[in-house]
């Protein structure tokens, strides 16, 4: 016969059994597999760097990873920090901008001390992917059959007769002025040509209609196919070689495995003819940068990568709302951090006329530092997102905040001061209930100035990925697609405008009946 448990004994039984089934839901996600790897993917803010971003975006997906891809960043320096930072994990690079740009302070002389300045930093560079989109010179392909040019050496040779020498050459000015760019391709092929200096995409135009016969361009640009022009052999060496590679944190291989070796298969997949041909499909033809990075990895691989998108109507009204709602959390983050510190600044400025001037030439300093700069500084700091964008804002938020309460107590007439001195008020008295009050319109209009002004500016969100409505606008640019730009235009030109309505009911509220028809806007 079985001697039954005493109660304390049963009772101490239930603690070990929710540990042991503690234990075992722990253990199921080893059992049932780990989570999908999360990678984040970046890429520069051109046609080129979005497109290799989606193209590392889609193998991912194929490898089984969760992607977010943070589109355009903007130049070289803020993506490069950002992966530093962590903010992303991988993004398509070039060797020459390697070596020239972002290690330029480390004199690099080969690859592999590339390789170990980026280990150096915990980043990994990964094989070239095949393309070199190195500088190159151009010509309309009639105008070069005619004259039999096929090199540089061809059109330096055909350049110095006399015939020929009024060839016009037409350069973008970052060309002229790089040392890898017109110094050395006319020091090599002793060209004594002076080159007109014009806007990249101005140059295309300008030899399409025969005001230049030579330009400069990349050698994947997909206006190449579109206006028909010959690509001039380096025969000589004088460009750097630009080979795109992945460059990737240390780290990725141990979170990501998967991910890492589904890249390393990319190596030497891509020849320029496929670059070139991609860049036009979304330049010129107008096809989505996922779908084209889809279609090359289908027909390279075999991959079948999921790509179906929503109709444009429901495209557009979903990014529309999203883009709405990214802009106002910039615009409001931005304003009620900058009121809560620019009022009691102006305040403070009104109450000490010795430090006024100080306290509004920095801030009036602060509104002209670019936009780009402030930016580029905040990313280290902030990282990417909104956080550095609304950092940014609120900066130039404070002229007109802390300027309209300083011009707003400035104004108050001295009768009116003395006035609550007699009724025995103090001074914060003074300030809570007859001061601001009367200052409030001037107060309220430099917040409505700033509202207005941060509509406007936070569209340089986009190039960070903030988000908003500069990221329609930016991808217009991009794609030189106006329809795409009107997009971000548009609905950030119509906040402004209800803002500003906004602001003008407000003060009904407000300021102070009496007040509402005098003193400065």
């Amino acid at each position: 016969m079985t001697t039954p448990r005493p109660p304390a004994l049963r009772r101490r039984r239930w603690p070990l059994l929710a540990a042991h089934a503690v234990l075992l839901l722990a253990s199921l996600p080893a059992v049932a597999g780990s989570p999908a790897p999360v990678v984040k993917v970046g890429s520069k803010g051109f046609t080129e760097g979005v497109v290799l971003g989606e193209l590392l975006a889609a193998v991912g997906r194929h490898a089984g990873a969760v992607v977010e891809h943070k589109a355009a960043l903007g130049g070289t320096q803020i993506v490069f920090q950002a992966l530093e930072k962590g903010d992303i994990d991988c993004y398509v690079e070039y060797t020459g901008t390697l070596t020239q740009e972002i290690l330029r302070a480390e004199r690099i002389r080969s690859l592999e001390q590339a390789r170990e300045a980026l280990a150096r930093r915990g980043l990994v560079m990964m094989e070239p992917l095949g393309f070199n989109n190195t500088y190159a010179l151009g010509m309309k392909e009639s105008v070069a059959a005619a004259l039999g040019i096929d090199t540089i050496s061809d059109l330096a040779a055909r350049a110095a007769e006399p015939e020929i020498a009024a060839l016009a050459f037409g350069f973008s000015d970052e060309f002229v002025k790089r040392g890898d760019g017109w110094p050395a391709v006319r020091d090599a092929y002793r060209l004594e040509q002076q080159p007109q200096v014009l806007d990249h995409s101005l140059a295309y135009r300008g030899i399409e209609t025969g005001h230049i016969d030579v330009t400069d361009l990349y050698s994947t640009d997909p206006e190449i196919r579109y206006y028909g022009l010959r690509l001039l052999a380096d025969d000589r060496g004088a460009f750097r070689e630009y080979k795109a590679f992945v460059l990737c944190r240390a780290d990725l291989a141990t979170r990501a495995p998967q991910f890492v070796r589904e890249l390393e298969r990319l190596a030497g997949s891509i020849g320029n003819a496929d670059m070139l041909e991609m860049n036009a499909r979304v330049r010129l033809d107008g096809e989505p940068e996922r779908a084209v990075a889809a279609r090359f990895l289908r027909n390279r691989f075999g991959w079948e990568i999921d790509t179906e998108e929503p109709t444009a109507a429901v495209r557009i009204v979903g990014d529309l709302l999203r883009a709405t709602r990214q802009h106002l959390l910039l615009v409001f983050v931005s304003l009620l951090a900058a009121i809560v510190v620019g009022v009691p600044l102006g305040v403070y400025a009104s109450l000490r006329p010795r430090l006024a001037q100080a306290i509004l030439g920095a801030v009036g300093i602060i509104q002209t530092i670019p936009s780009m700069a402030v930016l580029v500084f905040m990313v280290p700091l902030l990282g990417l997102g909104w956080r550095p964008a609304a950092a940014a804002l609120f900066l130039y938020s404070l002229l007109p905040i802390v300027r309209g309460t300083f011009n707003g107590l400035a104004e108050i007439p001295a009768h009116l001061r003395e006035s609550a001195e007699v009724l025995g008020l103090d001074r914060w008295a003074r300030l809570w209930l007859v001061e601001l009050p009367m200052a409030s319109r001037s107060i309220l209009s430099g917040i409505k100035t700033a509202a207005v002004i941060n509509v406007g500016t936070a569209t340089i969100g986009g190039l960070i990925g903030a988000g908003g409505y500069g990221e329609a606008i930016l991808s217009g640019i991009r794609r030189a697609d106006p329809a795409q730009l009107m997009q971000g235009a548009v609905p950030a030109a119509a906040l402004a405008l209800i803002l500003q309505a906004a602001f003008e009911l407000l003060e009904r509220f407000v300021v102070p009946a009496g007040m509402r028809g005098h003193g400065r806007s």
